[in-house]
This record gives C-alpha cells, structure tokens and sequence, in this order.
C-alpha cells in the first residue's frame, strides 16, 4: 500500500530527490531516504531512480511501506517511570537524551522498546515502529507523553490533538529578558530551505501557533512556560528562536551558552486529556529534571 504519493509542482522542479523526500515522508533523514530509494521502495512514475535524481515538473513519486519482516523491536527493561496506566492508556515519563522510536539510526534504548517491556499492550495504528505512540517530543526534551495501549483509544487520542482539546504545557528557559508577561508566536513552520534537516518559520509552513507565560526573569534570561496549540516538529524551539528569544541549551537553535547541558532546557511538564473511554478528564504534571533545576538555582543565586 502506498505510504504516500506526490506529484511535482513547479516550486519543487530540479530539487534532488533525496532532499525533497524529507519535506513529505515524516520522521525521515537524508540517509535513510536514500536507503529506500536503493530498495526501490521510492519510484518515480513507476521506475526506480537514484538519490541524485532531480525532479521534473510532473513526475509522480510513490513511497512505499516497507515489508514488515525488517521490523524487529526487542523490548528492554529501561527503567521507564510509568506515571499512570490502565486498560486503554497510559503516561509515560520521557528522559532527556531517549529517542521516542526506533529508526535507522536507533534499534535499540528508544522509548518503545522500554514499553514494550513495561506495557501489557500497545496500539498497531502508527504501524511496526511506532506502536503506542499518538505524539512525540524531541530527543533531547523531557517529560511526559500520552501511550495507547489499544486501537480505539489511539484514534481517540489521535482526534482530541487534531481537535487541540489536549493541554500541553512545557516549560523553557530561554536566552534574553522577555518584557511581555504573555504572548502568541502565530507562524507556520516547514523544512529550513537551506538547512533540510532543520526546521524553520516558511511562507508556506503549516499552522502553528504557541502561546507563552513568563514565569520568572533573570539576568539575561527568561523562564516561561509554552502551550501547544498545534505540535508541529521543533515548534517552540523554532518560535522562540524565531521571535529573538531562543531556549538555552539547544544545539540546533540556540546560543552558545555558559552552562553545561545535554541538550535544551526544554521539559513538557503537563498533559490534560479526556480519557477515551470513561471520558473522565484526567491531568499529570512532572518535576523538572535536575540538570533544569540546578541551572535555575544558579539564575536565582545570581539575581539575589
């Protein structure tokens, strides 16, 4: 079955194809496009081309699923911190610097392998990769994230994010003294053009949109908290670089910064979300890990 299918305009005439794949097929690299196009699971108007190959105005390209035989997931004992679960869903602590799924990059230590040991159960939706998993957050982000354990409670889940009814509030530290208490950052967002394994504000990005609270100033720095209205790759790293305030620590769209961090200081602190099947509104909340936690005390020692 076809995973998905372009047809090519005008705006992406003589881009390669291996670079213009990213923009289409989610959660890919350059590396492992050009991988499928060897496996001739990428065609081009029914043929098999090269990485190399740079589109015409016209041509149809079909990405194909690739066979599930190549999929071997082991489940492994990460310690995870499961914060809630029950029948049809669960919450599940991430850590900062653990890859939400395998790829071809990451076999093994990802959070699905550490639910799949932990879970009794997990939804087939998002397919062999993926199971379980109705949204992500960056590598090096923590906290918590939202698990199906079944179908019916991943499409149910899936709807309440299309339908923004899920509260997602993160909390960030972020270069520059923000003057305003609170704010909207309205911009779309797409594939960096000169940078394609970045993301970046673009005229024809999709929505997004995040809102934001100051929760204490510093010198030189601002801890605020973000609330997804859309959840699109890298949002709030990429609007709050976008409107001068970019979050420490980040390796892609940050500064330089004085301390020592693995990774931006960036934690999804809450989720709210109405239980699929008992319809009961339900909320969770996680600390701040310490790496975050010991930078603010510095902030506050300096401020005193």
């Amino acid at each position: 079955m076809n995973k998905v299918e372009i047809k090519i305009e005008e705006k992406d005439v003589n881009v390669r194809i291996d670079k213009l794949l990213l923009d289409y097929v989610e959660n890919s690299s350059r590396t492992e496009i050009q991988n499928r196009l060897k496996e001739g699971n990428i065609v081009v108007n029914g043929d098999e081309v090269k990485p190399n190959y740079k589109v015409k105005l016209g041509d149809v390209i079909k990405v194909f699923e690739r066979e599930v035989e190549d999929v071997d997931i082991i489940p492994e004992d990460l310690n995870l911190n499961i914060v809630y679960e029950d029948d049809n869903v669960a919450v599940v602590y991430k850590p900062s610097g653990m890859v939400v799924h395998p790829s071809a990059g990451h076999k093994s230590n990802t959070l699905v392998n550490g639910l799949m040991y932990a879970l009794d159960s997990l939804s087939g939706i998002n397919g062999e990769y993926r199971p379980g998993i109705v949204h992500r957050i960056d590598k090096d982000t923590s906290g918590l994230l939202m698990v199906a354990k079944n179908d019916v409670a991943h499409r149910d889940l899936s709807d309440q994010l299309k339908d923004k009814t899920v509260d997602r509030r993160y909390v960030a530290l972020v270069h520059g003294e923000i003057q305003h208490n609170k704010g909207t950052i309205d911009a779309p967002i797409g594939r960096n053009k000169e940078k394609r394994q970045q993301m970046a504000v673009v005229d024809d990005g999709k929505n997004a949109v995040t809102h934001f609270n100051v929760l204490e100033r510093f010198n030189g720095y601002t801890l605020i908290e973000a609330i997804l209205e859309t959840g699109r790759t890298h949002q709030i790293r990429v609007h709050m670089d976008y409107i001068g305030y970019p979050i420490v620590g980040d390796p892609v769209y940050g500064r330089k910064t004085k301390f020592v961090t693995d990774g931006q200081l960036l934690h999804a602190k809450t989720i709210g979300f109405t239980h699929p099947v008992s319809k009961e509104r339900l909320s969770f909340s996680s600390e701040l890990p310490e790496q975050f936690k010991t930078v603010l005390e510095e902030l506050r020692l300096e401020k005193s």
